[in-house]
C-alpha cells in the first residue's frame, strides 16, 4: 500500500441534528487538525442547543459494517468513540477496535449539555468493562470521572486519585479527567499516564459556547495520535484548541451554544488575510501618491482593517500601519508593513462602526477643510458629522472615548443609518479629520482616490479662478 498522503480519525458516535456536537463536531475537528476524518454513526439525536427531542440506535451490525468498511480500505490512524447508547453497541464497538487495534481515545459521553441522558442504565457495567480497557486515552468530565472511579471530586486531589484509578483499576493506558465542571478561574485538566500525573491549565471562560466541548476536546486528542504525536503532547495541543474554540463560540440557539473548531484555522487565515488586503490598499495609494498628497492630515493617514465581526474583540485584532502614511513633496511614505494592534485610534473607530454594521471591517483617516469637504460630498457616499461642542465632559475626560461617541452621534445624525464617511469638525487643538469606512481597506483606499480626484479637480478649478 502506498503511503498515506494525510493521516486518517475515526469518529464511532452519535449524531447531532443541531451540528454542535456529535460527530458534526468531530468532522470539523478533524479537518481542521489536518487528518481525514471518518464516521460511524451509533445513534441518530433530534436535539438542538436546549434538547434531546428523540434518539434512534443503528443496529450494531450497521455500526460495525460503518467501522469495518473504512478500516478496510482507508486504514485507521487513530479513533475515537462518543455517544455508545446501549450494551450491545458497546460489545460490538470494542469488539471491532480489538480487531484493527487502533489507538482509542475514549469520550465516556453519558449526559447531554441539555442533561438528557445518553447512555443508558444497562450500559454503564458494559462501558466500565468493554471500553474502558481498549482507551489510549479516556476523556471524562467530573461527573463522568465520578461514575467510573466510585469516588467525589471536590479538588484536584480527588480529580488525581480518579484518573488513577480509572488506569490502574479499570485498565485504561491514560486518562485525562477534565476541569470544566470544577470551582476556580481556570480550568485544569489532570491526566494520569505511566504513574505521572499532568496538568494542562486555561483560563476559565465565562461563555456559555459549550456544547461539543468533550466531543471537540477527544476528536482533537485523536487527530493529535493520528499524526504520531505522544500522549501528553496530543492533549497539550488539543486543549489549547478547546480553549480557543469555546472562546470564540458560536453564540446560536436557545441555550448551549456550540464551540467553533472552525476559529483554529480562520483566525489565523483571516489575520494573514487581513495583512495582504491593507498591503494592497497601502499598494493603491502609493500607485495615485499625487492624488492622494493633499488628504493627509498634520497627524498623516493611517488605514486599518478588522478581523471579522465573530473574531474581532480589540485594537490586537486590527491591523494598521505603524508610524502612518505621511506626505513628502508629491509622494507618500509608509513608515512600515501592516501589523496587528498598532492603531487604537484606527481600530476603535473600526470596532465602533463594527457594532452597528459588521461588514464595514476597515476605515482611514484624511485631512478636512472645505473643498475636501465639498469633495466628499460629490463623490456620493453616504455622509454624517459629529460636533466636538456637544461631547459630554465625562466622554472628553476619559482617554479615546471621543472617536466612539463621535461615531454613535454621525449615526443618530444620519437617522440611523450607517455613513461611509463621517465629518469630525474639530476644536481648538483638534485638527478636522474625516474617517472614511468600508468592507475592506483596499475599497476604503479607493474612496479614498475617488475623493482626491474630484478634489483636485476642484483645486484645478480654484487654480483658474485665482
Amino acid at each position: 500500500m502506498s503511503k498515506k498522503i494525510i493521516p486518517t480519525a475515526l469518529t464511532i458516535a452519535g449524531s447531532d441534528s443541531g451540528g454542535g456536537a456529535g460527530i458534526q463536531a468531530d468532522l470539523k475537528t478533524f479537518a481542521v487538525m489536518g487528518v481525514h476524518g471518518m464516521s460511524a454513526i451509533t445513534s441518530i439525536t433530534a436535539q438542538n442547543t436546549y434538547e434531546v427531542r428523540a434518539i434512534h440506535d443503528i443496529p450494531p451490525d450497521i455500526v460495525v459494517a460503518q467501522i469495518e468498511a473504512v478500516a478496510d480500505d482507508l486504514g485507521v490512524d487513530a479513533a475515537k468513540t462518543g455517544m455508545l447508547s446501549n450494551s450491545d453497541i458497546i460489545r460490538a464497538v470494542a469488539k471491532t477496535v480489538k480487531k484493527y487495534g487502533f489507538p482509542l481515545v475514549v469520550d465516556p459521553v453519558m449526559i447531554a449539555k441539555s442533561g438528557a441522558p445518553l447512555l443508558k442504565p444497562e450500559a454503564m457495567d458494559a462501558l466500565i468493562k468493554e471500553m474502558v480497557p481498549l482507551a489510549t486515552v479516556i476523556t471524562p468530565n467530573k461527573p463522568e470521572a465520578e461514575k467510573l472511579s466510585g469516588i467525589k471530586i471536590e479538588g484536584l486531589e480527588d480529580a488525581r486519585e480518579a484518573a488513577r484509578i480509572i488506569v490502574e483499576e479499570l485498565g485504561a493506558e491514560a486518562a485525562l479527567v477534565k476541569g470544566g465542571h470544577m470551582e476556580g478561574d481556570k480550568s485544569i485538566d489532570i491526566l494520569y499516564y505511566k504513574g505521572k500525573y499532568f496538568e494542562y491549565t486555561a483560563p476559565r471562560i465565562a461563555r456559555k459556547t459549550t456544547h461539543g466541548t468533550g466531543c471537540a476536546l477527544s476528536a482533537a486528542i485523536a487527530a493529535g495520535l493520528a499524526k504520531g504525536r505522544s500522549i501528553p503532547e496530543a492533549i497539550d495541543v488539543a486543549k489549547r484548541f478547546i480553549t480557543m474554540a469555546i472562546d470564540y463560540g458560536l453564540e446560536i440557539g436557545h441555550g448551549h451554544g456550540p464551540v467553533n473548531p472552525v476559529s483554529w484555522l480562520m483566525i489565523p487565515a483571516e489575520r494573514y488575510r487581513v495583512l495582504e488586503n491593507v498591503e494592497e490598499a497601502i499598494k493603491i495609494l502609493l500607485e495615485n501618491a499625487s492624488i492622494v498628497g493633499d488628504l493627509v492630515p498634520e497627524v498623516q493617514i493611517n488605514i486599518g482593517m478588522a478581523l471579522p465581526k465573530s473574531y474581532a474583540r480589540s485594537p490586537l485584532d486590527v491591523a494598521a500601519i505603524p508610524g502612518r502614511i505621511g506626505k513628502y513633496k508629491d509622494g507618500l511614505i509608509v513608515a512600515a508593513k501592516p501589523e496587528f494592534g498598532v492603531s487604537k485610534h484606527i481600530a476603535t473607530a473600526i470596532l465602533t462602526i463594527m457594532e452597528y454594521k459588521p461588514e464595514y471591517r476597515a476605515a482611514a483617516n484624511i485631512a478636512l477643510d472645505k473643498d475636501i469637504e465639498k469633495s466628499i460630498r460629490l463623490s456620493g457616499f453616504k455622509v454624517s458629522y459629529f460636533d466636538r461642542k456637544l461631547e459630554p465632559l465625562e466622554v472628553k475626560l476619559k482617554e479615546g472615548a471621543t472617536t466612539p461617541w463621535g461615531i454613535r452621534e454621525a449615526i443618530k445624525n444620519l437617522g440611523g443609518e450607517i455613513p461611509e464617511v463621517i465629518l469630525d469638525y474639530g476644536e481648538k487643538g483638534k485638527e478636522p479629520l474625516a474617517f472614511i469606512f468600508g468592507e475592506t481597506a483596499k475599497i476604503v483606499a479607493e474612496k479614498i482616490v475617488k475623493i482626491g480626484r474630484i478634489l483636485n479637480e476642484i483645486n484645478k478649478q480654484n487654480r483658474c479662478c485665482v
